[in-house]
Protein backbone atom coordinates (compact mmCIF):
# COMPACT_ATOMS: atom_id res chain seq x y z
CA UNK A 1 0.00 0.00 0.00
CA UNK A 2 2.89 2.53 0.44
CA UNK A 3 4.15 1.98 -2.78
CA UNK A 4 0.74 3.19 -3.81
CA UNK A 5 0.50 6.38 -2.22
CA UNK A 6 4.46 7.31 -3.34
CA UNK A 7 4.01 6.73 -7.21
CA UNK A 8 0.46 8.12 -7.08
CA UNK A 9 1.72 11.09 -5.00
CA UNK A 10 4.51 11.49 -7.56
CA UNK A 11 1.51 11.65 -10.12
CA UNK A 12 0.12 14.39 -7.83
CA UNK A 13 2.91 16.23 -7.78
CA UNK A 14 3.70 15.90 -11.93
CA UNK A 15 0.40 18.36 -12.62
CA UNK A 16 0.69 20.21 -9.52
CA UNK A 17 4.41 21.16 -9.39
CA UNK A 18 4.21 24.96 -9.79
CA UNK A 19 7.65 25.24 -11.76
CA UNK A 20 5.68 22.97 -14.63
CA UNK A 21 2.69 24.96 -14.77
CA UNK A 22 2.33 24.01 -18.30
CA UNK A 23 -0.07 20.72 -17.75
CA UNK A 24 -2.04 23.78 -15.55
CA UNK A 25 -2.15 26.02 -18.84
CA UNK A 26 -3.64 23.01 -20.48
CA UNK A 27 -6.47 22.46 -18.07
CA UNK A 28 -7.08 25.85 -17.82
CA UNK A 29 -7.50 26.41 -21.56
CA UNK A 30 -9.08 23.29 -22.05
CA UNK A 31 -12.15 24.02 -19.21
CA UNK A 32 -12.10 27.69 -20.20
CA UNK A 33 -15.71 27.13 -22.03
CA UNK A 34 -17.37 24.74 -19.52
CA UNK A 35 -19.37 25.14 -16.17
CA UNK A 36 -20.25 22.38 -13.50
CA UNK A 37 -22.91 21.69 -15.56
CA UNK A 38 -20.81 19.96 -18.35
CA UNK A 39 -19.23 17.37 -15.45
CA UNK A 40 -19.69 14.50 -18.06
CA UNK A 41 -17.69 16.26 -20.94
CA UNK A 42 -15.05 17.59 -18.51
CA UNK A 43 -14.61 13.91 -17.18
CA UNK A 44 -14.36 12.47 -20.61
CA UNK A 45 -11.70 15.23 -21.61
CA UNK A 46 -9.74 14.84 -17.91
CA UNK A 47 -9.60 11.20 -18.50
CA UNK A 48 -8.45 11.19 -22.36
CA UNK A 49 -5.47 13.14 -21.03
CA UNK A 50 -4.74 10.36 -18.51
CA UNK A 51 -5.52 8.00 -20.82
CA UNK A 52 -2.83 9.65 -23.68
CA UNK A 53 -0.30 10.02 -21.34
CA UNK A 54 -0.24 6.33 -19.78
CA UNK A 55 0.01 5.25 -23.38
CA UNK A 56 2.96 7.23 -24.03
CA UNK A 57 4.65 6.25 -20.64
CA UNK A 58 4.13 2.55 -21.54
CA UNK A 59 5.56 3.09 -24.96
CA UNK A 60 8.20 4.36 -23.47
CA UNK A 61 8.58 2.16 -20.77
CA UNK A 62 8.53 -0.77 -23.42
CA UNK A 63 10.63 0.75 -25.55
CA UNK A 64 8.16 1.20 -28.59
CA UNK A 65 8.44 4.71 -28.46
CA UNK A 66 11.43 7.47 -28.34
CA UNK A 67 11.06 11.25 -29.33
CA UNK A 68 13.24 13.70 -28.80
CA UNK A 69 12.78 15.90 -25.67
CA UNK A 70 13.30 18.95 -27.72
CA UNK A 71 10.82 18.17 -30.20
CA UNK A 72 8.36 17.39 -27.19
CA UNK A 73 8.95 20.48 -24.85
CA UNK A 74 8.48 22.23 -27.58
CA UNK A 75 5.13 20.36 -28.96
CA UNK A 76 3.59 20.71 -25.70
CA UNK A 77 3.00 24.92 -25.76
CA UNK A 78 1.90 24.17 -29.18
CA UNK A 79 -0.99 22.44 -28.29
CA UNK A 80 -1.44 24.58 -25.34
CA UNK A 81 -1.85 27.10 -27.94
CA UNK A 82 -3.75 25.29 -30.44
CA UNK A 83 -6.65 24.66 -27.36
CA UNK A 84 -6.56 28.13 -26.61
CA UNK A 85 -7.21 29.88 -29.80
CA UNK A 86 -9.52 27.18 -30.68
CA UNK A 87 -11.39 28.27 -27.61
CA UNK A 88 -10.24 31.86 -28.53
CA UNK A 89 -12.70 31.94 -31.27
CA UNK A 90 -15.21 29.82 -30.31
CA UNK A 91 -15.92 31.78 -26.90
CA UNK A 92 -19.48 32.66 -26.35
CA UNK A 93 -20.82 29.64 -28.30
CA UNK A 94 -22.73 27.08 -27.00
CA UNK A 95 -20.57 24.06 -25.59
CA UNK A 96 -23.86 21.76 -26.70
CA UNK A 97 -23.92 22.43 -29.83
CA UNK A 98 -19.90 22.21 -29.88
CA UNK A 99 -18.15 19.10 -31.17
CA UNK A 100 -16.21 17.42 -28.81
CA UNK A 101 -14.37 16.12 -31.38
CA UNK A 102 -11.37 18.23 -32.25
CA UNK A 103 -10.92 18.83 -29.07
CA UNK A 104 -10.77 15.21 -27.61
CA UNK A 105 -8.29 14.56 -30.50
CA UNK A 106 -6.20 17.80 -28.83
CA UNK A 107 -6.82 16.56 -25.55
CA UNK A 108 -5.28 12.67 -26.45
CA UNK A 109 -2.78 14.09 -28.40
CA UNK A 110 -1.26 16.33 -25.49
CA UNK A 111 -1.47 13.75 -22.84
CA UNK A 112 0.47 11.49 -25.20
CA UNK A 113 3.02 14.64 -26.03
CA UNK A 114 3.24 15.12 -21.89
CA UNK A 115 3.48 11.27 -21.39
CA UNK A 116 6.63 11.20 -23.50
CA UNK A 117 8.05 14.39 -21.97
CA UNK A 118 8.23 12.52 -18.51
CA UNK A 119 8.87 9.33 -19.85
CA UNK A 120 12.63 10.04 -19.30
CA UNK A 121 12.46 10.69 -15.56
CA UNK A 122 9.86 8.13 -15.01
CA UNK A 123 12.17 5.12 -16.54
CA UNK A 124 14.93 6.97 -14.08
CA UNK A 125 13.08 6.63 -10.63
CA UNK A 126 11.43 3.06 -11.87
CA UNK A 127 14.23 0.02 -10.86
CA UNK A 128 13.65 -3.10 -12.28
CA UNK A 129 12.93 -4.26 -15.99
CA UNK A 130 9.68 -2.84 -18.24
CA UNK A 131 6.50 -5.69 -16.23
CA UNK A 132 7.92 -4.51 -12.76
CA UNK A 133 7.05 -0.93 -13.71
CA UNK A 134 3.25 -1.60 -15.01
CA UNK A 135 1.61 -1.45 -11.74
CA UNK A 136 3.58 1.69 -10.65
CA UNK A 137 2.90 3.33 -13.86
CA UNK A 138 -1.19 2.51 -13.32
CA UNK A 139 -0.58 3.97 -9.68
CA UNK A 140 1.01 7.03 -11.58
CA UNK A 141 -1.58 7.47 -13.38
CA UNK A 142 -4.57 7.58 -10.73
CA UNK A 143 -2.23 10.37 -9.23
CA UNK A 144 -2.22 12.13 -12.59
CA UNK A 145 -6.03 11.82 -12.61
CA UNK A 146 -6.41 13.06 -8.75
CA UNK A 147 -4.56 16.07 -9.48
CA UNK A 148 -6.13 17.13 -12.98
CA UNK A 149 -9.52 16.82 -11.25
CA UNK A 150 -8.40 19.09 -8.51
CA UNK A 151 -6.97 21.57 -11.39
CA UNK A 152 -10.33 21.66 -13.28
CA UNK A 153 -12.58 21.94 -9.95
CA UNK A 154 -10.52 25.06 -8.95
CA UNK A 155 -10.57 26.48 -12.71
CA UNK A 156 -14.44 25.84 -12.59
CA UNK A 157 -14.84 27.18 -8.88
CA UNK A 158 -13.16 30.60 -9.84
CA UNK A 159 -14.92 30.64 -13.36
CA UNK A 160 -17.99 30.90 -11.74
CA UNK A 161 -17.51 33.41 -9.20
CA UNK A 162 -16.19 35.65 -12.16
CA UNK A 163 -19.16 34.89 -13.75
CA UNK A 164 -21.72 35.59 -10.60
CA UNK A 165 -19.99 37.85 -8.57
CA UNK A 166 -18.20 39.80 -10.83
CA UNK A 167 -20.86 39.58 -13.82
CA UNK A 168 -18.56 38.87 -16.39
CA UNK A 169 -20.26 36.96 -19.41
CA UNK A 170 -19.35 33.28 -20.14
CA UNK A 171 -17.99 35.03 -23.36
CA UNK A 172 -15.47 37.41 -21.97
CA UNK A 173 -13.93 34.82 -19.17
CA UNK A 174 -13.28 32.51 -22.41
CA UNK A 175 -11.80 35.13 -24.10
CA UNK A 176 -9.79 36.58 -20.99
CA UNK A 177 -8.56 33.26 -20.20
CA UNK A 178 -7.59 32.23 -23.63
CA UNK A 179 -5.74 35.52 -24.42
CA UNK A 180 -3.87 34.79 -21.11
CA UNK A 181 -2.86 31.53 -21.91
CA UNK A 182 -1.69 32.61 -25.44
CA UNK A 183 0.33 35.78 -23.90
CA UNK A 184 1.96 32.63 -21.68
CA UNK A 185 2.90 30.28 -23.51
CA UNK A 186 4.26 32.16 -27.06
CA UNK A 187 7.37 32.74 -25.22
CA UNK A 188 7.69 29.16 -24.03
CA UNK A 189 7.24 28.44 -28.30
CA UNK A 190 10.10 31.28 -29.23
CA UNK A 191 12.37 30.64 -26.44
CA UNK A 192 12.10 26.65 -26.99
CA UNK A 193 15.67 24.59 -27.46
CA UNK A 194 14.03 23.49 -30.82
CA UNK A 195 15.28 26.77 -32.25
CA UNK A 196 18.48 26.06 -31.10
CA UNK A 197 20.01 23.93 -34.12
Amino acid sequence: MSEFWLYFKIGLKHVLDINAYDHVLFLIALMVPYAFKDWKRIFILVSLFTIGHTVSLFLSVFGIISIKSSLVEFLIPITILVTAVFHLFTAGKSSKNESISFISIITLFFGIIHGLGFSNYFNAILPGNSTDKFLPLLEFALGIEAAQIIVVFIVLIIGYIVQTVFRFSKRDWALVMSAFIIGVVTPMIIHSEIWNR
